[in-house]
């Protein structure tokens, strides 16, 4: 029997068995638990997240499905998933002698991905701490701020003036923190002291950022304080400068007015932000086929728990974010195709259930699974993906990763019922964000299921009620159809390694977001450096000669320890140059050149 007849045998199968069974009541009442108040937001590691994996574990229990292995049906691992302010914050200052001892939370704070450590030091001013080449600016030309301090402003030049290299109101990725932060260790200061930029707004209050709950590792390596402005004034009045001309001249002539303040003005500062790691947990449940081949059906079930940095409503950062959508949607998905799957007589292959844990915090529930998996691999036909299926519009369903498996295109067209979704099948390569992204590295061909992005992204107020399970239901006897095929199907799909699947500029990134290098990191968290989890096809980096598996520490002659320092060292580099970078592969150092080129 043909392949083709055999896929068109399976999609009449399930169509008698009906697909119908996903019911909509039950696939509600999983949303309704995952997105109650009760666990607040399922934050990573707070016992949201914990009460939602026990409840995850009881439904496929009873269900019947069996654990994976010995361990049971969960996998932990650890996670950074707090920071807090310590004792040990302080900061003082003088010259000549006079030493004033400036107020914690009143005149400075630490950033919540600030480093901890004490400094002393001399302090120079180093403008909006940036350098851009591409703008032909830099406010580190011409100082010397190697073991110092530097002390600089928020935002960017010109941030108001549409006809501004930097593009205006839009802020380039020049204004971010964290550039700020990695653009002064690359010039070897020792701290970062920042300011209100208040010559560009006159009028609002000169607030502290609040120092939220962060998540993740988040510190770039360098100890980040915020100042008041009154405090910045007086330092810079011992050098017969105020901020205000300082910042109107830099924006009049687009010209850096950095200096170093007075010698005899000493900073002595002292950071303690501490990181908190706990313990999370993937939960797994296998049904088991004639063969030692398995499909994945995935999803996470993390959330952002009280929003914090994560948030996309910034001003109710510490209510609950109760993800109805993103993503108790897709694990409702999940358990409800466990319950089709395990109503139906033993197939072919197995089907491996797994809801990650960390998803939000980096895919870091799924890197580490796929680094530490359960089951083979290699035995693994294709990974099924459901992240925000819940609010699906005008029938329209965005399908990523066909392009990974020969034959799935072909499988979703065989699946798709009447009435037929719209399914958009603009992004085929498998490297989109969310979970089935730490798949595509190790050769496992994808899907993933996504209704949209809305208004209530990142938000309290993505809530259960706004959930069409009518829609979802039906997408899910889409997946329930493909399911079965990919199941049943005598040859399983092929791999595919799209021909270099180079990432689009980024909207609104501008010339400042970088040249293109062809690394995919692995998201899991590591001491020192960055780790590829792929190389792409006829990327740079694939020409000359890195592979899956190296750890890049140096990129142009700059440390690199963290993504933070390669994205901003990328950033910083233009198409067309050529770059060294060292890598660690085993116990070997490799020096590679890399020649930098366009992104599509």
């Amino acid at each position: 029997m043909s392949q083709r007849k055999s896929l068109l045998l399976s999609f009449c199968l399930v169509a008698a068995l009906g697909a119908a069974e996903i019911d909509p009541e039950k696939y509600l009442a999983h949303v309704k638990y995952l997105a109650s108040e009760k666990l607040a937001g399922r934050g990573s590691g707070s016992p949201g997240l914990e009460k939602a994996a026990d409840y995850l574990a009881r439904q496929f229990r009873a269900l019947g499905l069996m654990p994976v292995d010995a361990g049971g049906y969960f996998q932990p691992f650890r996670v950074t998933t707090n920071a807090r302010l310590g004792k040990q914050n302080r900061l003082e200052y003088g010259a000549n002698g006079g030493e004033t001892k400036a107020s914690f939370d009143k005149e400075f704070r630490p950033l919540n991905f600030s480093a901890s450590g004490a400094v002393a030091g001399p302090v120079v001013f180093a403008g909006y701490g940036i350098t851009a080449r591409e703008y032909n600016y830099d406010d580190y030309a011409g100082i010397d701020v190697k073991d110092k301090i530097v002390l600089i402003l928020r935002h960017e030049p010109q941030e108001f003036d549409e006809k501004s290299v930097f593009g205006g109101k839009a802020f380039t990725s020049h204004a971010q923190f964290d550039s700020k932060a990695v653009n002064a260790k690359f010039h070897g200061a020792k701290a970062v002291l920042l300011v209100n930029d208040r010559h560009n707004h006159r009028g609002e209050e000169d607030e502290l950022e609040r120092f939220t709950c962060a998540v993740g590792p988040a510190s770039p390596g360098i100890p980040f304080v915020q100042v008041k402005a009154e405090v910045a004034e007086r330092w810079l009045a011992m050098a017969g400068k105020k901020s205000e001309d300082l910042t109107a001249d830099i924006d009049k002539e687009l010209k850096p007015r950095s200096f170093a303040l007075p010698e005899s003005l000493r900073v002595e500062l002292a950071v303690e932000v501490k990181r908190e790691l706990r313990t999370v947990r993937n939960v797994a449940a296998y049904l088991p086929g004639e063969t030692p081949e398995y499909i994945i059906v995935g999803a996470h079930y993390d959330h952002l728990g009280l929003g914090e940095q994560f948030s996309m409503a910034p001003s109710m950062a510490g209510t609950p974010h109760l993800g109805a959508d993103d993503n108790a949607s897709g694990t409702a998905g999940v358990l409800e195709l466990a319950r089709w799957f395990a109503d139906r007589p033993k197939r072919k292959r197995g089907v491996l259930f797994l809801v990650f844990a960390g998803e939000e915090l980096g895919l870091l529930g799924s890197s580490f699974y796929v680094n530490n998996p359960k089951l083979p691999l290699d035995k693994a036909v294709a990974m099924i993906n459901l992240d925000m299926i819940g609010r699906v519009k005008e029938d329209k369903v965005y399908v990523g990763g066909a392009g990974t498996g020969t034959g799935l295109k072909a499988i979703l067209e065989d699946a798709n019922g009447n009435p037929k979704l719209n399914l958009d099948h603009s992004d085929v390569g498998g490297y989109g964000s969310s979970d089935h992204y730490s798949f595509t590295p190790k050769q496992v061909p994808v899907l993933f299921f996504f209704s949209g992005l809305h208004a209530d992204y990142h938000k309290p107020s993505d809530t259960w009620d706004k959930i069409d399970a009518q829609a979802a239901v039906r997408l899910l006897g889409l997946v329930a159809k493909a399911g079965e095929q990919l199941l049943e199907a005598p040859e399983r799909p092929q791999f595919v390694r799209l021909a270099d699947p180079r990432p689009a500029q980024m909207a609104g990134g501008g010339p400042g977001y970088g040249a293109y290098f062809g690394s995919i990191p692995d998201f899991g968290e590591t001491t020192s450096g960055v780790k590829f989890a792929d190389v792409r096809d006829g990327s740079p980096a694939a020409k000359a000669g890195l592979k899956s598996g190296d750890v890049l520490f140096e990129f142009a002659g700059k440390p690199i320890q963290n993504l933070y320092d390669f994205t901003y060292a990328l950033r910083s580099h233009k198409p067309g140059e050529e770059v060294v970078v060292k890598v660690r592969r085993g116990g070997d150092v490799i020096e590679a050149r890399v020649m930098l080129e366009k992104r599509k």
